[in-house]
């Protein structure tokens, strides 16, 4: 009898040493799997075993969360050949804040829907009086993913041009300025804002506009408000269908009535996001 239980007991272990686990599972199965799912959450399942970790790597898995002309984005914005990179490669390295043009503007994609969004620095932008340092200086900050921003002491004719070039994926895009009342500064290690110097934007809204090769054109009036904040002023928006047409995209605001000074503006940045991203943009 007692051989008997040993032999049950044996049998036991070797059903349960032969039980299918996670290993098991074919890496195509898997990967068909993680075409559904968003890249962190494949990320995450990567890290369960190698199985796991291998279908993460498959081309087809990440090629359709890449956006439909991540060709030109790779070569644009990361000045690689495509082919020299796995698509998990290119989705990952897209993901990064990006620096090209001579550092003037900046590209990411967004981590969890492979949306694309782009920061264009003042020193892209054509501002009236910027080498004139009676009106405009440009301030270190680390407010500031370029780490400067412009600073308008005080202008009669006050505008801000820009113009840009790109292929954009398929979608509805904003168009924002942002801008902050006073120059902050830092203070045994507090943020302090100086605010001395505001004035004239209280008098005449300023406009901004944006306009597309296409044909696209909208117009918007603001007050600029809620001083030593930094507030991202929505100019406009445009759409892109064809993702590999290039579209020229100009864009401004200004308030050019010369009845009135106005200063103590710092100018940072433009942003395109997705139009979905929108309601982001008010949490900073």
């Amino acid at each position: 009898m007692g051989a008997g239980v040993s032999g049950l007991d044996a049998s036991k272990n070797l059903s349960a040493s032969s039980s299918p686990g996670l290993g098991d599972v074919p890496e195509n199965c898997i990967s068909s799997i993680f075409t559904h799912l968003d890249p962190p959450q494949i990320c995450k399942l990567a890290m369960l075993n190698r199985t796991f970790h291998g279908a993460s790597t498959a081309d087809f898995v990440w090629e359709i969360k890449l956006p439909l002309n991540y060709d030109y984005l790779v070569k644009k914005i990361l000045d690689e050949n495509p082919q020299n990179l796995c698509k998990k490669q290119i989705y990952a390295r897209l993901c990064l804040a990006n620096r090209f043009d001579n550092g003037t503007k900046e590209a990411w994609l967004d981590k969890s829907s492979g949306k694309l969004c782009l920061a264009i620095s003042t020193k892209a932008l054509k501002i009236t009086g910027i080498d004139d340092r009676r009106y405009w200086n440009h301030i270190p900050t680390e407010e500031s993913r370029f780490h400067t921003v412009a600073y308008l002491q005080q202008i009669w004719w006050f505008e801000v041009i820009g113009e840009f070039e790109f292929q954009f994926p398929p979608g509805t895009y904003c168009l924002f300025f942002r801008l902050q009342l006073g120059k902050a500064s830092k203070r045994f290690g507090r943020r302090i804002c100086n605010l001395e110097q505001i004035h004239g934007w209280n008098i005449k809204p300023v406009r901004f506009q944006v306009s597309t090769s296409n044909g696209q054109q909208s117009i918007s009036e603001c007050y600029l408000s809620q001083p030593g904040n930094w507030v991202h002023y929505h100019a406009g928006d445009f759409v892109v269908e064809n993702p590999l047409t290039p579209m020229k995209i100009k864009f401004s605001m200004m308030q050019i009535d010369c009845t009135h000074t106005k200063g103590g503006l710092c100018v940072d940045s433009v942003l395109i996001y997705p139009s979905e991203f929108r309601e982001r943009l008010k949490k900073f």
